[in-house]
């Protein structure tokens, strides 16, 4: 069998966004309330019975929240533009290395409606 585990957090965060749709609004300084969920799949570890700890998987995240949250996201190193693509591949490329089960991670604004997942191949 094949487990699927998964942590959701949220962070709120402003940024400017270079575009051609709406592009005055998205060019002010805007900001908006990110939900990101990360996703560990593998079979369970015998003795622990876990596919990996919560507790230390909240813990990775929280390192990560803490570059985001609250934060102007175009001054972000390594984030690239604000972008729903880029900040799936920033989390998963910071986490990727201490959770090395991670396949997918997916961020939401749930108040417009949109998403994006990365999945591993």
């Amino acid at each position: 069998m094949i487990y699927e585990l998964s942590q959701k957090f949220f962070f709120e965060a402003a940024h400017t966004l270079h575009r051609h749709m709406d592009a005055a609004g998205s060019r002010r300084i805007h900001g908006h309330t990110y939900h990101a969920e990360v996703t560990l799949v593998g079979e369970p570890d015998g003795s622990s019975g876990m596919v990996q700890d919560l507790g230390s998987v909240r813990g990775h995240i929280d390192a990560i929240r803490e570059l985001l949250d609250h934060q102007f996201l175009d001054d972000v190193p390594g984030l690239g533009p604000a972008t729903l693509e880029n900040l799936c591949k920033f989390i998963f490329t910071k986490l990727v290395a201490r959770c090395p089960r991670l396949v997918a991670v997916s961020v939401e604004r749930p108040a417009s409606g949109d998403r994006c997942v990365l999945r591993s191949s």
